[in-house]
C-alpha cells in the first residue's frame, strides 16, 4: 500500500496554475526526486504533502499514522535558542520535556543547589513515566553524528551549520516519509557525501528536491517532474531520465507541429464563410472550436535562459601571483605561506568545509584585504567579475530591473546595445515581475538576476564563488557550457561536484589550518590523486627503513643509541595505530552504530581522536630522526 496519494490536485496562484489535476503516488522504502524548473511549484507541492499549504482541489490521501518530516530550503537566521532545543523540537510532544531537562543537567555543572536538584528529580520522573529516555537518547545521538554544538545558539552558527541543525530535526523523529528542498544548500562536500552515505543507509522514504546531480543520481530510485502543471513519473536514475526526457519532448514536438497544421486547415475551411455555412456541417465548426479551446490551454515549454560574458580584450599572461601569503582570523589561520601563479586561461576550483578560507583567499587575491605575510601581485589588464555567495551586489530593495540598469532603460551586452526588458527575458523573468522588489525574488530567481547583473560588465576573470546555488538543472548546464566556452581566466568555490568535473582544469584543496594543496583537474581528479598520495604516505615509513638499511647508516650513526633504537621501533607502532583507527573506522562506519547509547559512541569517538593525535605525534618525530 501506498505511503501517500495525491488525487487530482489542482493549485493555482492568481491565474497561474502550479498543478493541474496532479496525481502521484509514493511507496514505502522508496527515494524521489522531484524535478523541474524554478517556479514551477516544486517547493509548494511539499508544502501540499506536508499539510501546509492546502490544494484548491483534489486530495491527499495518507496512511494511518503516517509520520512525515520536512527540511526546508531557507535556512533561517534568527533562530536565538540553542541547537539541542532546536534539534528536540523535531520529537514533537516531549520537546519540551527533554529540553528542559538537558537545560538543567549543564546548569547542575556549576550549581548544586537544593531547588535546582529537585528539579532535576521532578523532570527524571516525568522522563519515567513518559518513556522519554529513548527519545533522549535519539537527540544526544543525532547531535553526535552531526558533530553539533549542542549547548551554542544557532544564530551564532553559519549557514552551512544551520542547515544541518535543522537536518537533525527533521531526522530525529524517525520519520516514515523525509521531504528535502534543496538539502545541499550550503553543505559543504564532506557534508554532503556524508548526507548521501547517511541516507541510503536509512529505510525511510524521501521525496527531495536538488539541483545537485550527484547527489541526485546516487540517490534517485525514481524521478518525478513537475511541468506546465502536470507530474510525470520516470523509474530509475538521473542518467536515465535524461535520455527518456529527451525522447519525449521531441515527441511531444512531434504531435504539437501536426495539431498545428490540422488546425491551420480548419481555420482556412472557416473562413471560407458562405462556403462554408452552406455545408451545414455544424459537428465540424465544433469541433474546430474544441481545437481552439486545447489550443489556447496548452502550455508550452518554458524557454531555456540564453546568456553571454561580455567580451573584453584579453588580460595579460600572468594573472594573480601570491608569495608565502599568510592570513589570520581571531588567531585562527585561513592561509598559511601559501604560493602560486595564475595563468591566463586557467580554469580553478576551490573546495574545502565551509569557514575555512575560500573566500577569503578570493579576497586576499583581488586586493579586497591584505596578508598579514607575504606578497600578492596582479597581472595587467585584468577586468575582474565578481559573484558574491551573500548576494551583496543586489540590492533588495530596488526593482529587478534597476538592479541591473540603475534608472535606464538599455543595457550594452556583448558591445551591443539592447532594451533590458528584452535582456532580462533571456534569463527568464516575466515583464510583469521587472518592477517588482528583488527580495520577491525566490533563490533560483536572485542567483538569475546576480548572473543578469554580472553579465553586462565586460570581463577577462570571472571569480564565482558559490553560484550553482538555487539553479535548476538546464539553467545550470547552460552555465556551465558557457564556462567552458570563456577564453578568460575563472576561479570557482563550488561544492557541486559535478559542475567542478565539467568546468575547472585545475583544484585548490582547503585541508585546514591554512593549508591549501594543489591538483590536476576537477574533483573526482583530485579524490583519485589523494587517495594515491596517502597510499604513498602510508608506506613512506618501511620504504626509508630499506633506504635507511641500505644507505644511511652514516646518518644514523649521528643520534644518540635511545634515538636509534626509537627509530626502529616507529614503523611498527605507526602500522599498530593505524589499524587502530582503521577499526573505529569501521565501528562507526556500521549501520547501526548511531543505535548504541550516547555515551559509548562519544567513548569511541573520543579513542579515535587520541589514537589520531598519537600517530600524528608519531610522524613528526619521525620526521625529526630521519630528517
Amino acid at each position: 500500500m501506498s505511503l501517500l496519494k495525491l488525487e487530482k490536485v489542482s493549485l493555482a496562484f492568481g491565474h497561474h496554475k502550479l498543478m493541474d489535476q496532479v496525481e502521484v503516488s509514493i511507496e514505502p522504502k522508496e527515494r524521489l526526486c522531484l524535478v523541474g524548473r524554478n517556479g514551477t511549484g516544486k517547493s509548494s507541492l511539499l508544502k501540499v504533502i506536508n499539510g501546509e499549504i492546502k490544494p484548491d482541489d483534489g486530495r491527499v490521501i495518507t496512511q494511518d499514522q503516517l509520520k512525515i518530516a520536512k527540511l526546508d530550503q531557507d535556512v533561517p537566521i534568527d533562530i536565538s535558542r540553542t541547537v539541542y532545543d532546536v534539534v528536540v523540537d523535531g520529537l514533537g510532544n516531549l520537546a519540551q520535556l527533554i529540553a528542559d531537562y538537558h537545560s538543567v543537567i549543564v546548569q547542575s555543572e556549576h550549581d548544586t543547589s537544593p531547588t535546582l536538584m529537585d528539579k532535576m528529580f521532578k523532570l527524571q520522573h516525568e522522563l519515567d513515566a513518559k518513556d522519554g529516555w529513548g527519545l533522549q537518547q535519539k537527540v544526544d545521538a543525532m547531535i553526535t553524528q552531526l558533530e553539533l554544538p549542542a549547548d551554542k545558539k544557532v544564530s551564532e552558527l553559519s549557514g552551512g551549520w544551520r542547515r544541518r541543525v535543522l537536518l537533525a530535526k527533521a531526522l530525529v523523529s524517525e520519520p516514515d516519509l523525509l521531504l528535502l528542498d534543496e538539502p545541499t544548500n550550503h553543505l559543504d562536500v564532506e557534508a554532503i557525501t556524508w548526507l548521501e552515505n547517511f541516507l541510503l543507509t536509512q529505510s525511510v522514504s524521501l521525496l527531495f528536491i536538488t539541483h545537485d546531480r550527484t547527489f541526485l543520481q546516487r540517490l534517485a530510485t525514481r524521478i518525478i517532474e513537475l511541468d506546465r502543471g502536470k507530474i510525470t513519473s520516470w523509474p530509475g536514475d538521473f542518467e536515465n531520465y535524461v535520455v527518456k526526457k529527451e525522447e519525449f519532448l521531441r515527441i511531444e514536438a512531434e504531435q504539437n507541429a501536426l495539431f498545428d497544421k490540422r488546425l491551420a486547415e480548419e481555420e482556412v475551411w472557416i473562413r471560407q464563410g458562405i462556403k462554408a455555412r452552406r455545408t451545414r456541417n455544424e459537428g465540424r465548426v465544433r469541433r474546430l472550436e474544441a481545437l481552439r479551446k486545447e489550443r489556447s490551454d496548452r502550455r508550452n515549454v518554458v524557454g531555456k535562459v540564453s546568456m553571454g560574458i561580455g567580451a573584453n580584450e584579453k588580460s595579460g599572461k600572468l594573472v594573480f601571483e601570491a608569495e608565502n601569503i599568510s592570513f589570520a582570523y581571531e588567531n585562527k589561520p585561513l592561509v598559511n605561506n601559501f604560493s602560486t601563479r595564475v595563468i591566463r586561461g586557467d580554469r580553478i576550483g576551490l573546495i574545502g568545509p565551509n569557514g575555512i578560507g575560500k573566500s577569503t583567499l578570493l579576497q586576499l587575491l583581488q586586493g579586497v584585504i591584505q596578508a598579514h605575510e607575504g606578497t600578492v601581485k596582479q597581472g595587467t589588464k585584468l577586468e575582474v567579475a565578481y559573484f558574491d555567495q551573500q548576494r551583496a551586489q543586489l540590492d533588495l530593495e530596488k526593482t529587478v530591473i534597476d538592479n541591473v540598469v540603475d534608472g535606464s532603460d538599455m543595457v550594452t551586452v556583448q558591445g551591443k546595445s539592447r532594451h533590458v526588458i528584452s535582456y532580462l527575458k533571456d534569463f527568464l523573468f516575466d515583464p510583469e515581475r521587472l518592477r517588482s522588489p528583488a527580495k520577491t525574488l525566490s533563490g533560483g530567481e536572485t542567483n538569475r538576476l546576480l548572473l543578469a547583473k554580472l553579465f553586462t560588465k565586460p570581463a577577462n576573470v570571472l571569480i564565482l564563488d558559490e553560484p550553482t546555488n538555487d539553479l535548476d538543472m538546464e539553467t545550470l548546464e547552460l552555465l556551465e557550457s558557457l564556462l567552458v566556452e570563456f577564453e578568460g581566466t575563472i576561479l570557482i568555490v563550488s561544492h557541486d561536484r559535478t559542475f567542478l568535473d565539467n568546468v575547472v582544469t585545475s583544484t585548490w584543496v582547503f585541508e585546514g589550518n591554512g593549508q591549501i594543496d594543489e591538483y590536476v583537474g576537477g574533483y573526482q581528479d583530485y579524490l583519485r590523486q589523494a587517495n594515491q598520495k596517502k597510499s604513498v604516505e602510508k608506506t613512506k615509513p618501511q620504504i626509508k627503513t630499506s633506504q635507511k638499511k641500505e644507505g644511511s647508516q652514516k646518518e644514523k650513526n649521528k643520534l644518540s643509541f635511545n634515538e636509534q633504537q626509537e627509530l626502529k621501533k616507529l614503523p611498527a607502532k605507526i602500522e599498530l595505530l593505524e589499524q587502530e583507527i582503521e577499526d573505529f573506522q569501521n565501528q562507526m562506519m556500521a549501520p547501526d552504530f548511531y543505535q548504541k547509547p550516547a555515551g559509548e559512541q562519544k567513548k569511541i569517538n573520543a579513542a579515535l581522536s587520541k589514537t589520531q593525535a598519537e600517530l600524528d605525534k608519531c610522524y613528526e618525530r619521525w620526521e625529526v630522526l630521519d630528517g
